[in-house]
């Protein structure tokens, strides 16, 4: 699946991998993020931490018309106010989507997978 952007200059198609990647990211530079989670792998309590590559496996893009939804995966550092964490991440990956791609963002929805403690 794809996003297809008619413009005066012509036709852009942009692959759900590239918005993916994209937002990812842009999710990981946020403080509080200990980084990406998988939208199908949480088992046993257990969310593995997604390599820069595979940010497509936690992030769900969905277009209905010309409205454009992100779905995030993400696990958070203990001790961070999460819904700040939240909200950061949402500004941020909107921000960067709508710069980078000049793609319009009606939502950028974040399900936390997990906390994790730091491990001196």
């Amino acid at each position: 699946m794809s996003i297809e952007l008619n413009t005066k200059e012509g036709h852009v198609t942009i692959t759900n991998e590239v918005v993916a990647t994209v937002a990812g990211g842009a999710a990981i530079e946020c403080y509080g993020i200990v980084g990406m989670a998988s939208k199908k792998q949480l088992r046993d309590g257990i969310a593995e931490i997604l390599r820069k590559e595979n940010f497509s496996k936690g992030v769900i893009v969905r277009q209905e018309d010309d409205n454009i939804f992100i779905d995030m995966y993400i696990i958070v550092s203990y001790g961070t106010k999460i819904s700040e964490v939240a909200h950061n991440v949402q500004s941020q990956v909107k921000y960067n989507l709508e710069k980078t791609l000049g793609l319009k963002i009606s939502s950028v929805n974040i399900y936390i997978q997990g906390v994790r403690v730091a491990q001196d």
